[in-house]
């Protein structure tokens, strides 16, 4: 490897982590601001993605590991942690989103949790592509598949933000937890690609 190609592989290296720590940081944040949104509205929707935040952090701790160059045992050991946690998660949506339709709960409005996601969106959509084009020009799978995670995060931010403005602006109070059941099928598929080692 020539001097200018390492040069070349160190900097996209600093705009791997930068971008990782950038999604974690962000995660800490979004834990705490959806903790305090899904507590005053009562949402089930806010509630699970503020527990896809937490995961996320640990998606992002995994790809700073490798990027350091950690080895492959600890990866696939964190990597089998998340995917536990991504199966708990979609366990706790599932029985609370029907439990939620059953019983026809009525979620309040959350102004700050609309907000949140929307910005949320954004962000995550703005990380994933940076995440997608570095990982390319390192050649990092890891970096790339976490990209995907990234991706999927903006989506999910976006069905939230949509169950919550349906309940704001027409008071279908059942799209809260419709949403829920989104993430209840992005966990599962998660937890079953990389328990079958395909993640």
């Amino acid at each position: 490897m020539t001097a200018s190609n390492e040069i070349s592989r160190q900097a996209l290296l600093r705009r791997g982590f930068f971008l990782e720590y950038a999604t974690l940081g962000w995660n800490v944040v979004g834990i705490a601001v959806l903790a305090v949104a899904a507590i005053s509205a009562r949402s089930v929707a806010l509630a699970g993605f503020g527990l896809d935040s937490l995961i996320e952090i640990g998606a992002s701790t995994v790809v700073i590991w490798e990027l350091s160059g950690t080895g492959q045992a600890r990866q696939e050991r964190a990597l089998r942690l998340i995917g536990i946690g991504f199966a708990l998660l979609a366990l706790y949506l599932l029985v609370q989103s029907t439990v939620v339709l059953v019983i026809g709960f009525h979620p309040h409005h959350s102004t700050l949790g609309i907000v949140w996601t929307a910005v949320t969106a954004l962000v995550m959509f703005a990380l994933a592509a940076g995440k997608a084009r570095t990982g390319a020009a390192l050649d990092n799978p890891v970096l790339r598949t976490e990209g995907r995670v990234t991706l999927i995060d903006g989506i999910l931010a976006a069905a939230v933000l949509l169950g919550l403005a349906l309940n704001a602006a027409a008071g279908w109070w059942w799209a809260d937890p419709l949403a829920g059941y989104v993430l209840v099928y992005y966990a599962v598929r998660e937890a079953k690609e990389i328990f079958s080692g395909h993640h």
